[in-house]
């Protein structure tokens, strides 16, 4: 299973919005080139974000983007679903009806205890340890551009 470039960016997007978090809107084009991402493309990925309600838009001259709820209260599951839809490693998980066997199948077993792991890491991870472990590798190594 992979997760496609909309959840990586996705999340490097909501990282350096939840940094700059209290400091005022972030723009599209100010989070584009910290992140090293083309404007266009962070522009597919923010109304994503925003219908699920992780981030809300301001208006103005000084607009932006701002996280919607404090980022202790957003889980990683919360982005990658908001970006990819339900993540499966096969399809007999989503949707067990679709194969005959999946009663009594030894790997529809297995893949079900690997959908499990990875959403229990998904949801174990909050926005703000995110944001920890990055000031944490920022100490030594920083991430963003200036």
């Amino acid at each position: 299973m992979r997760l496609s470039t909309k959840s990586r960016y996705g999340t490097r997007a909501m990282l350096d919005i939840a940094i700059n978090y209290g400091k005022g809107p972030v723009s599209v084009k100010s989070l584009a080139k910290r992140q090293d991402i083309s404007v266009k493309y962070m522009e597919q990925l923010i109304p994503s974000l925003k219908l699920a309600g992780l981030i809300r838009s301001v208006r103005g001259a000084r607009g932006g983007y701002t996280l919607s709820k404090h980022a202790d209260q957003i889980r990683l599951r919360d982005i990658i679903d908001a970006l990819e839809g339900s993540i499966f490693p096969v399809d007999c998980v989503d949707n067990p009806e679709m194969c005959d066997r999946a009663k009594k199948c030894v790997t529809y077993e297995i893949w079900k205890d690997i959908q499990n792991t990875i959403n229990d890491m998904l949801d174990s991870l909050t926005l703000a340890d995110i944001v920890k472990r990055q000031l944490k590798i920022n100490s030594t190594k920083p991430l963003f551009k200036k």
